[in-house]
């Protein structure tokens, strides 16, 4: 599939379409430094199996979409100290620039309205989606994320540890060395692959693509967004929230806390999910996504 370039933001996004255009379209937004194919294969099929039209995409800053070279975003530390003091510092870009991106990722494609789907910060930038351009959305889907409330509790230690810790090495095997460990760490402790399965899906995942660059540009982007809860009680998407129960980087709250933020919302927890997207889970979570659009 080629990359298009969206007309409101000028952003150049690869993307690829599964199913049949006629079908209603689900547009999947993934989360902080991960490409489109953290959406698994057998989860798009899933979901074109079920009618549906589906079409991924890589954020900017990640995968084979642009990226933002040049642009150094504040140091974690700093941007949380000053934000709290209300004063927060410049980033190269925002959430709502990035939901922004794929409202005209839609309009690149001439889709009108879409059922639009996130994980993780895909969750946030699906939100907010839903808030600056509702006209767009059939439904929205809040896959193990947040409402940016900072009094939830905090991602377990190993996790964001994991997550954040830079590569040592731009080498194929510290990469995948890398990217096995984090999601050994975020991933579910209930279905867990073997170390060859993981290994193969985090190398081909490296092969598509490695740019360590973005992600703090992303985190900058997230931290600078701050609290939603008072802008998500505007949406009116009809919303499914759906959080694992042992997500150790997200945790459980996080997502009652985003059904509680948006009225009406509909929350599904499911014991020993974590923060990925197992295949044992593609049917359960396929059939919730699938019937909530269709009752949208």
């Amino acid at each position: 599939m080629p990359a298009i370039t969206t007309p409101n933001t000028q952003i150049e996004l690869f993307y690829e379409d599964h199913g049949d255009p006629a079908h209603p379209p689900i547009l999947l937004v993934m989360g902080l430094g991960a490409q489109l194919t953290l959406w698994p294969d057998e989860f798009v099929e899933a979901l074109v199996q079920r009618g549906f039209r589906v079409i991924r995409f890589d954020n900017r800053d990640i995968g084979l979409s642009q990226k933002m070279a040049g642009e150094r975003p504040p140091k974690v530390v700093w941007q949380v100290l000053w934000t709290k003091l209300g004063f927060p510092p410049r980033v190269p870009y925002t959430l709502t620039d990035m939901a922004d991106d794929a409202a005209g990722l839609l309009d690149a494609l001439a889709i009108d309205h879409a059922h639009v789907v996130g994980a993780s910060m895909g969750g946030m930038i699906a939100q907010l989606m839903a808030v600056h351009h509702p006209e767009r959305l059939l439904s929205l889907t809040s896959i193990f994320s947040t409402t940016g409330n900072p009094k939830l509790p905090q991602a377990e230690k190993h996790a964001m540890e994991a997550l954040t810790a830079p590569l040592k090495s731009l080498e194929e095997e510290a990469v995948v060395a890398h990217g096995m460990r984090v999601q050994r760490a975020i991933g579910s402790p209930a279905y867990r692959p073997s170390d060859e399965k993981l290994r193969e899906r985090v190398l081909k995942t490296v092969r598509r693509s490695v740019y360590p660059d973005g992600l703090p540009r992303q985190l900058a982007a997230i931290i600078e967004d701050g609290d939603r809860r008072g802008r998500l009680g505007a949406v009116t998407a009809p919303t499914l929230v759906l959080h694992g129960e042992d997500d150790p980087l997200v945790k459980v709250e996080a997502g009652e806390d985003t059904a509680m933020a948006i009225p009406g919302a509909r929350l599904v927890t499911i014991p020993g999910w974590g923060h990925d997207l197992p295949l044992e889970l593609t049917d359960r979570l396929a059939q919730e996504i699938a019937a909530h659009a269709k009752a949208a």
